[in-house]
Order: C-alpha cells, then structure tokens, then sequence
C-alpha cells in the first residue's frame, strides 16, 4: 500500500488502546486521537477483535459521498388564515357588486294630493319606486282616468340609490267636480302597477 493513498481513519476513544509508549498521537481533538500515517498495530488488531458493527466511525470514507441531511418541514402559521377567508369574502362581495344582477324594482306606491283641488288647480301626483340598490335603468309609463297616457319614460338609479320620485302635474280648468285617477305602470326590467286617487272641485 502507498502512503500516498493511504487515508487515516478515526476510531472513537472507548474503543481506542493507548499505544506503546514510543509512538506519540500527531495531535488530539476532543476524544479523538489521530495517529499517522495510521493507525498503530495494537489499534488495528484490536478493531480486528471487535465486532463490525460496534464500531463507531467519526467522519465519511475515502471517496464516499457526504451524508445527506433531513430536510426541516416549514410548518405553515395559522394565524393567517382567518385573515385570508376574510380577504376571500370582501373580494367576492366587490365581484358580486360589480358583476352580479343589475336593478331590481321592488315595490312601487302613488301618492295624491290630501284634499280636492281648487279652480283650475295643478295635481302633484308623486310615484315612489323602491329598488335594490344596484345602478340601473327601469322605464315605466303614467296612465290617466280621463284616457290619456304618457309615452314610456326612462329613470336611471345610481349604485347604491334605492328610491326614485316620479312626478305626474295634473292641471284641470272649468267648473264642476270631479274625481280622478293616475296609475304609474313600471314595464321593466319587471312589472309593477301602483295608483292614487284625488278630487277636484270648482263652483
């Protein structure tokens, strides 16, 4: 065997034999002495008498690959996730905001003047459409007891606006009495009918 080639190997300190007196270790680190360029006879035959595996070997061997460690699994925190179920839900209310169903009409009423009108005097009559709030466009028509009837009018409701006021002015001249009916029609995008009466009266 060359000495060139040759790699010392470290034995453990309980299974280490101290040598005979004239061979000093070249120096020592921890419990670990090392001897070159090897290990002495004595250590040798001793590591011959022991069995295989009681061995304890400090280090790789000669030309073997370095000992592969355990990869560490990354725990995932989580304190993070209510705040991520949260985020999830403000996202899908903005895309449901955004994106969902346009304006709804919910309910519509008419109100009229509370007392008869005098001489040649001017209904209010006033449609309240309630809606869901959402930004939109409904048409809707007026229709009059004495058989006329408005074209199809259009209003547009803005996010978040949930009432419109329609306004219907009524005007009569003449003498006599008279009682009189409107009715708001709401043709889309669903269909509504709400109507009020009034009185009018000139002597």
């Amino acid at each position: 065997m060359n000495d060139d080639d040759y790699c010392a190997t470290e034995l453990g300190s309980h299974w280490f034999e101290h040598p005979a007196p004239d061979i000093e270790p070249d120096r020592v680190e921890g419990d670990v002495l090392r001897f070159g360029p090897g290990v002495t006879s004595v250590v040798a035959r001793r590591a011959e008498n022991t069995p295989t595996a009681a061995l304890i070997w400090h280090g790789a061997l000669p030309g073997g690959p370095p000992p592969a460690s355990q990869p560490r699994r990354r725990r995932r925190p989580l304190r993070y996730v209510p705040a991520a179920l949260i985020l999830c839900a403000v996202l899908l209310f903005l895309a449901w905001w955004n994106f969902g169903p346009q304006v709804a009409v919910r309910s519509v009423a008419v109100t009229t003047p509370g007392q008869a009108l005098d001489c040649n005097g001017t209904a209010n009559v006033v449609g309240v459409v309630r809606a869901n709030g959402r930004p939109g466009t409904f048409t809707y028509h007026w229709e009059r007891s004495d058989g006329t009837r408005s074209g199809t009018l259009r209003e547009t409701l803005s996010r978040g606006q949930e009432e419109a006021s329609l306004h219907l002015l009524w005007t009569f001249h003449g003498t006599g009495s008279h009682r009189a009916t409107a009715r708001l029609v709401v043709t889309s995008p669903t269909s509504h009918t709400a109507e009020g009466t009034f009185a009018y009266h000139c002597t």
